[in-house]
């Protein structure tokens, strides 16, 4: 999601934003997001140089002082190469008399060290602002807001002034998820203190609480809350996806929800069907480094940890190989054949072959968004066909030369089943372009029966290195499913070049989709799924799949000139295709024109209204067939 001139937007944000935009007092400025000079504090021991620990013992100045380096240096980080996880040991920081308040800014991971997010207890705020381009107060997005995360604490919301008083701002877009928080106070998911538009694309929520009033979703155009507490939610615009949460608001998506003054676009399931929830480091009570990894769940509702611990496996960190910036494939390989997991460091990891897990039950967990790029046109990580195995907390990035796939989960053909124990992909995130002109036929190949992915943003770049020319990025796909019962929660695949995601495996379900088509696509003779069909879908459901349920899609289109599309008024037929069969069924479905030229002919299978140019829509369609 680039901030591209999303004029539609402004019509359709409810009136609950516009009240909030009349702010009254100015607000001081968050943290400056220049870098100038800026250099993040020198840290080390057993994590590596970029893993930053503070403790309840330290001065609260020297944390500030530290937290407020490492948010000047990332604040306009968006293609760098640092990366930093920043950890809370178990304790209390801040008073109310003296908030600590910080900023997250691009591949930062702030997390609590604690069991349970009520061991590390923040007074105060972390937050995510607006972007002002060049400072201009008219052009404020929030739109780039992506790879950065908090979890496992508490916020007791306190300190700032003005507009900004008493409230936690999480303004972000895709791959900055909130997963196992608790924020006593205002959580507002926009950033309405800065000039307008305050655009904002997100979202991903799981696994927590908010008590304190409504969560102010503003201008979020969508967002999705799986497994958590809530005090209500503020509104909807085009597309608001709750998941087993309490206190959610009621199933309100109607065919009109993108009318002027139509039922708000809420898809609520009252529980969400299988889920496994992130693994992550703490300390126990010796104060030795372990990683926990939570239970499968089905049919969950609410917080893991409300009525207590969470249910689950606790490893010590000595059974982790711990990966620090300059590991070797070999090194890795070498641990993973020993019978060791994965702790992955926060850095930059250049791999010429591919890191291969073949033993059930292997945990690779990331820190500080660290980021493998294939370097000889290799798959950058496969997974055998076995049970148990978690990733999470990884950015796979396209190297310069083509490779077939980013991550191969599984065996192509495969009948084994791991209902038991499955695959869990958790926030996992795929980049063709951006930070450098990389590609890659299709992004995650997901071969894995019965297989998890919660939370995944899967992007070939709109803007940075490679972007913006359809012959640089270059990728067909991203996202291809051959397993059968595979469930999604929170994804979002945006840009590529040809059928964006294909489901080809039986029984699959998707909670919540999220697409933007290419922005730079040529003309229409350059992109056509077949002589008869302008574009390619972004959701496309085998001909032969008897099974699927989606929930909560949406697909949206900018054929934007600047970006190659030479003034042609390009089209795509259809948003979504599937078979026209009653046990393939789609809940809650929609398209919307963002800008640009031409548009999105149908919502699905030719079914559903046209948007463009003359009607921006959103279009909505309830239930197909």
């Amino acid at each position: 999601m680039f901030f591209a001139l999303i004029v539609v937007l402004a019509l359709v944000i409810p009136t609950v934003v516009a009240l909030m935009l009349d702010s009254g007092s100015a607000a001081p400025p968050p943290p400056s997001a220049d870098g100038a000079g800026a250099t993040a504090p020198p840290t080390g021991g057993s994590l590596g140089p970029n893993v930053v620990v503070f403790d309840p013992a330290m001065s609260q100045a020297s944390i500030q002082s530290q937290l407020n380096l490492i948010a000047n240096s990332q604040g306009s980080n968006e293609f760098g190469t640092d990366r930093y996880a920043i950890l809370f040991k178990p304790g209390t920081y801040g008073s109310a008399a003296d908030p600590l308040v910080f900023s997250v800014g691009y591949y930062e991971s702030v997390a609590g060290l604690g069991q349970n997010p009520g061991d590390v207890v923040v007074n105060g705020s972390v937050n995510v602002y607006n972007q002002c381009v060049g400072g201009n107060q008219s052009q404020c997005y929030a739109t780039t807001n992506f790879w950065r995360s908090l979890s496992n604490l508490t916020v007791n919301v306190a300190g700032m002034t003005g507009c900004y008083a008493d409230t936690d701002v999480w303004a972000v877009s895709q791959a900055a998820p909130l997963r196992r928080v608790r924020i006593n106070g205002n959580l507002s998911l926009m950033d309405h203190c800065t000039g307008s538009p305050d655009w904002a694309s997100g979202g991903f929520i799981a696994d927590s609480e908010f008590t304190g009033g409504a969560v102010t979703n503003g201008s979020q155009q969508q967002f999705f809350t799986r497994d958590s507490s809530l005090d209500g939610w503020s509104n909807a615009v085009w597309n608001q996806v709750f998941c087993g949460d309490t206190g959610a608001p009621t199933q309100s998506f109607a065919s009109n929800s993108g009318d002027n003054g139509g039922p708000s676009s809420y898809t609520t399931l009252a529980t969400c069907p299988v889920t496994r929830e992130a693994p992550y480091l703490y300390l126990d009570a010796s104060g030795h480094y372990r990683v926990f990894v939570p239970a499968q769940q089905t049919d969950s509702t609410g917080p893991t940890w409300a009525h207590g611990d969470t249910s689950g496996t606790s490893l010590p960190l000595s059974s982790f190989f711990v990966v620090r910036p300059g590991a070797t494939v070999g090194q890795i390989d070498a641990a993973l054949a020993n019978g060791e997991n994965l702790l992955v460091t926060p850095g930059v990891y250049d791999l010429p072959s591919s890191i291969r897990v073949t033993r059930a039950d292997t945990k690779i967990v990331g820190l500080g968004f660290a980021t493998l790029v294939p370097t000889s046109g290799n798959v950058t990580m496969t997974i055998a066909d076995v049970s148990g195995v978690n990733v999470t907390g990884l950015i796979f990035d396209a190297g310069t030369t083509a490779s077939p796939a980013l991550l191969q989960v599984g065996t192509p053909g495969s009948t084994v089943g791991h209902a038991e124990d499955p695959v869990s992909l958790d926030d996992i995130f795929f980049r063709i372009g951006g930070a450098t002109a990389g590609t890659a036929t299709t992004a995650l190949i997901d071969d894995s029966n019965d297989s998890l992915i919660d939370d995944a943003w899967i992007w070939r770049a709109d803007h940075g290195t490679g972007a913006g020319s359809w012959a640089g990025d270059r990728s067909d796909t991203g996202l291809v499913v051959n397993g059968d019962r595979v469930t999604a929660t929170g994804l979002a695949v945006e840009h590529f070049q040809k059928s964006e995601t294909v489901w080809n495996g039986q029984h699959g379900e998707v909670v919540f989709y999220q697409n933007e088509n290419p922005y730079d696509v040529p003309n229409q003779s350059a992109w056509r799924a077949s002589p008869t069909q302008n574009g390619y879908p972004a959701f496309s459901v085998a001909d032969n799949v008897t099974s699927f349920q989606g929930y909560g899609m949406g697909s949206y289109s900018n054929f934007d000139q600047a970006a190659g599309n030479q003034g042609s008024a390009v089209h795509n037929a259809m948003a979504f295709q599937a078979p026209h069969t009653p046990g393939v069924q789609f809940h809650d479905l929609l398209t919307v024109f963002l800008n640009g030229t031409g548009g999105i002919d149908s919502v699905i299978n030719g079914t559903g209204g046209a948007v463009g140019q003359g009607s921006a829509g959103p279009k909505d369609v309830v239930s197909y067939p």
